[in-house]
């Protein structure tokens, strides 16, 4: 039997998420978020996700207000007010399925704590992956909630972060998980 893709198309709502880092530019489906990021990346980066979000969806975009967001809002002031260390907002991971393999093991690593790429690798139980592990970390549709932030380079150094090492440096100090010296 053949199969016909809908024409129906889906809604992709959108909103802007205030935090004490900045505004955050957010994505959600039906089913939950599947983007947050940083206004301070790229634009062409962000309309490229937001894009791709749109193929993958079969969607149009919109702005919107909606129990997500409301949550995710809700969330994020108490994760910077230090009274939330989990996150329970609903979330659409979109990405292969080493990345979403990758994101899943991000969302283990317990507030307060890092784990080295390599660490993050083994986990996976995949050693060899170092690279490719580190490269899905900078793929994080959805950045805080699963939070890549905790992952630094093997001998402390901090790594990259895609929304900008700095930000990745007030996140680790804002878990006390990054309270010695930062090496460059």
């Amino acid at each position: 039997m053949r199969s016909y893709k809908s024409d129906k198309k889906n809604i992709l709502a959108t909103t802007v998420i205030k935090t004490p880092l900045g505004d955050m530019f957010a994505v959600s489906t039906q089913k939950g978020i599947c983007m947050l990021n940083y206004y301070n990346q790229n634009e062409e980066t962000i309309q490229k996700d937001l894009n791709k979000m749109k193929k993958f969806f079969n969607a149009d975009v919109i702005p919107a207000h909606n129990k997500f967001f409301e949550c995710l809002q809700k969330e994020l002031d108490e994760y910077f007010e230090g009274k939330r260390k989990e996150f329970t907002v609903p979330l659409q991971l979109v990405g292969t399925t080493f990345q979403q393999s990758v994101w899943k093991i991000l969302q283990l690593i317990p507030y307060g704590e890092t784990v080295s790429y390599l660490e993050e690798a083994q986990l996976l139980k995949n050693p060899k992956a170092v690279r490719a592990v580190a490269n899905a970390n900078g793929r994080n549709p959805i950045s805080i909630i699963i939070p890549c932030h905790r992952v630094i380079a093997s001998g402390g150094k901090i790594g990259g972060y895609t929304s900008g090492v700095d930000k990745k440096i007030k996140l680790l100090k804002l878990e006390n998980s990054y309270d010695y010296d930062i090496i460059p």
